[in-house]
């Protein structure tokens, strides 16, 4: 696992960081863990975005379901 320092937090910025873990009955470290989890997931539009990036590398429109790829397959042979 790695580790991350950050120097230089303002002193309101701790105490209410500190005050957040309190409520939710976790450690400072653990509510810090929570928050940079939580911010390093991609938010639903860049998923979509994503999602956008591989259709475009797709060639051709695919099937509409696996039933037309199962008979497309069979009449390949």
């Amino acid at each position: 696992m790695g580790q991350v320092i950050v120097r230089n937090l303002d002193d309101e910025v701790v105490t209410a960081l500190k005050s957040r873990a309190k409520r939710h009955g976790q450690s400072l470290e653990q509510e810090l863990r929570d928050i940079l989890t939580a911010a390093a997931r991609p938010r639903p539009e860049e998923r979509l975005a994503l999602a956008k990036q591989v259709a475009a590398m797709t060639p051709g429109p695919l099937p509409a379901s696996s039933t037309d790829l199962i008979r497309a397959d069979r009449d390949s042979r």
